[in-house]
């Protein structure tokens, strides 16, 4: 599992990187940004699921790896 951002949607609420700090962090202008890969450690699924449905610009997508 992976989280990714739509940087055309953010509008840099930042409640991914409050809500889900292992994933998500800030740029030099607030705007969420996806740490590394993006990869979501095993046992913080329920917290991409947070950042998710948290987010007010639905920026945030959740791509299940096969």
């Amino acid at each position: 599992m992976r989280v990714q951002i739509n940087s055309e949607k953010c509008q840099g609420h930042g409640r991914c990187y409050d809500l889900a700090p292992t994933l998500f962090t800030e740029d030099e202008e607030g705007y969420g940004q996806v740490i590394a890969d993006g990869a979501v450690p095993q046992g913080d699924e329920h917290v991409a699921h947070l950042a998710v449905s948290n987010c007010p610009e639905r920026a945030i997508d959740i791509v299940q790896e096969a």
